[in-house]
């Protein structure tokens, strides 16, 4: 029931008296229609109901239940927030106003120390005058002026370990001309000074949702309408269901390795809008997911069973001196041609099946072996005391594949269309794929190294070998929001436009440009890949990260140059990746290849080799 407010306990209303004349009539004339536009009469009335609402609850509770405002979050996001010690909370701005109440109303639950940065448009209200610390939004001399105080004030806030809440746009969310997204305009670089000179963490919170229509258009045709009509923004979020996120601690040391404080805004800026990604039809669209998977395992052959171990040692006994890549404690590396470990590739085939299954990917077949494997080399990883074999990878030689088979030898063809030219200008170079750990050994970093310490070291025999390329999965398994964010992210910072026009994916992925995090217009990405690996491990159910080899490749200096979904591989989306090892970092070069080696790789291409900054 709405309340009937007098006339002094209205809070809001155009109460100032302008000195000239005109304008005084003006305003006894207009004073009316405007605050009908502005709905002071509607904010009045939740203010009303707020104050009579029983209980000794934070006022800004009491306005977000005299609105029935609905907040949608994880209880278990508040565990986030750490319970005391400096800390800065950083959020969008999406509706000019509401969201500081409910940022409030969140933090007097775990940290009743906090205070907020918000809009002098809260100010109006008395009973939130001991939450928030206000500031003029208008870059005026006198609002630049009237904010030191507040500025002030939040350093020494910080300084006595106490919680700040900000809102570093300082503007509400808004759609730009030629633009299809609404999105907080630059963040200041003001408040990221704060952050660095008070040492503090930073909790990033996203707000979903926009202001409607209407108030976007007439903030295309005006800043100050925009402005105007923030009052009406507020009160018309009576009813509604806000979504809130809440985003993984950012330690201050991480916050130390930026080089200035514009590259910091931005990182805070596009560490908020990750966030996006979380979106909430994931259990319904998991639970789809993992029945049709369940549904494909029905229909998978029986794996088959392992051979005796001594078939095995008689394929490694019959290897070259050559052919051992390296030993390292109980594990040597070997590489091979398909001819001559028959046994070997049956036991990689079997493994590779197990493997892949294990992550909701594999063939469904009872061995993984193709007509590829046959014209490849294999590198494989033997446990020698234990006798068996814990990974391998597969690997093919451009410029022999190419010469007696074509470009069809090539399995990467079978997922992306590739102009003859583009494979020119890689060969010669390695196809890298299909690559496992067996299932026991992965809680190890170990056998997924010493794999990479065999492809350095074959690499090192055969330096012309600069290039590495293939597909890199990314299983099924993993929800659609966070392929969505991967192939996203990937797609603006770590791709190669010029070579990636000459490789169409047979089966495209489409990302949504609907849901989840847009890349920033313009503004240069800095964020990295663990970011990104951090969002998804909030996304999953089960917590993991991006994939390990993704990660390595990149890490590498890999670029991608598209992506394809694979249906024989349980719709695994394929990036295809490419990596120049000339312009990969020469300590973590030297990780792989032995100083000779790299020595040696480093000669063969000095002149393809990053220049030294004097």
């Amino acid at each position: 029931m709405k309340g009937n407010p007098n006339e002094s306990d209205r809070i809001f209303k155009l109460d100032f008296e302008p000195e000239s004349p005109v304008l005084r009539t003006a305003l006894r004339l207009f004073r009316a229609p405007l605050e009908k536009v502005l709905d002071f009469k509607g904010l009045n009335d939740i203010h009303s109901r707020a104050k009579a609402l029983p209980g000794d609850a934070h006022f800004s509770t009491k306005l977000l239940e005299a609105m029935n405002i609905t907040l949608v979050f994880d209880e278990r996001d508040l565990e986030r927030i750490p319970k005391n010690g400096k800390l800065v909370i950083v959020a969008n701005h999406p509706f000019g106003g509401i969201e500081g109440v409910i940022l409030g109303s969140i933090l007097q639950q775990v940290r009743p120390d906090a205070k907020i940065l918000a809009n002098f448009m809260l100010e109006r209200i008395p009973e939130l005058r001991d939450l928030f610390l206000f500031v003029n939004p208008f870059e005026t001399k006198e609002a630049i002026r009237e904010n030191l105080g507040a500025m002030k004030a939040a350093m020494a806030l910080l300084k006595n370990d106490q919680c700040l809440g900000v809102f570093p746009a300082g503007e509400v969310s808004h759609r730009n001309w030629g633009e299809k997204t609404i999105h907080d305009p630059e963040w200041k670089d003001s408040i990221t000074k704060i952050i660095q000179k008070s040492g503090s963490p930073v909790l990033p919170i996203f707000f979903c949702g926009a202001n409607g229509p209407l108030f976007q258009t007439a903030g295309l045709i005006h800043p100050r309408l925009r402005t105007l009509l923030l009052p009406r923004q507020f009160s018309n979020k009576e009813n509604a269901t806000i979504k809130v996120r809440f985003g993984k601690l950012i330690t201050a040391s991480k916050l130390k390795g930026f080089s200035s404080t514009p590259e910091l805004t931005r990182y805070l800026k596009q560490r908020t809008y990750l966030l996006q990604s979380i979106v909430d039809d994931q259990p319904e669209e998991s639970s789809i997911r993992r029945e049709a998977a369940a549904s494909a395992k029905q229909k998978y052959e029986k794996i088959i069973d392992p051979l005796p171990v001594e078939k095995l040692e008689a394929d490694i006994a019959a290897l070259g001196k050559e052919q051992l890549l390296l030993s390292s404690n109980e594990y040597d590396v070997f590489y091979a041609a398909h001819a001559q470990i028959p046994n070997i590739m049956r036991e990689i085939g079997r493994l590779r099946e197990v493997s892949f299954r294990a992550t909701d990917e594999g063939t469904g077949k009872s061995i993984d072996l193709d007509a590829y494997d046959e014209h490849y080399l294999h590198l494989f990883v033997w446990q020698r005391e234990k006798k068996e074999l814990v990974g391998a990878y597969r690997l093919g030689q451009t410029d022999k594949i190419l010469t007696s088979q074509g470009a069809s030898g090539l399995y990467t063809t079978t997922l992306f269309r590739m102009k003859p030219g583009l494979l020119k200008k890689l060969n010669p170079a390695l196809e890298m794929g299909r690559s496992f750990v067996a299932p026991h050994y992965q809680r190890s970093f170990a056998p997924l190294l010493l794999l990479w310490k065999g492809i350095g070291h074959f690499v090192a025999l055969h330096p012309k070998y600069r290039i590495l390329f293939g597909p890199v999965s990314i299983s099924n398994d993993y929800e659609t929001s966070s392929r969505n964010l991967m192939v996203k992210f990937l797609t603006v910072s770590n791709f190669l436009p010029d070579l990636a026009k000459d490789v169409k994916p047979r089966i495209p992925f489409k990302t949504s440009k609907k849901v989840g995090w847009q890349p920033a217009k313009n503004s240069g990405e800095v964020i990295d890949i663990d970011d990104v690996s951090e969002m998804v491990s909030k996304i999953e159910p089960d917590e993991k990260g991006v994939p390990i080899l993704l990660k390595q490749y990149l890490k590498l200096g890999g670029k991608l140059l598209g992506f394809n979904i694979d249906p024989d591989f349980a719709d695994a989306l394929d990036g295809l990746i490419l990596v120049d090892l000339t312009k990969t970092d020469e300590k973590i070069l030297s990780r792989y290849m032995s100083k000779e080696g790299l020595a040696k790789f480093k000669e063969l291409h000095k002149d393809s080799l990053p220049k030294p900054v004097n």
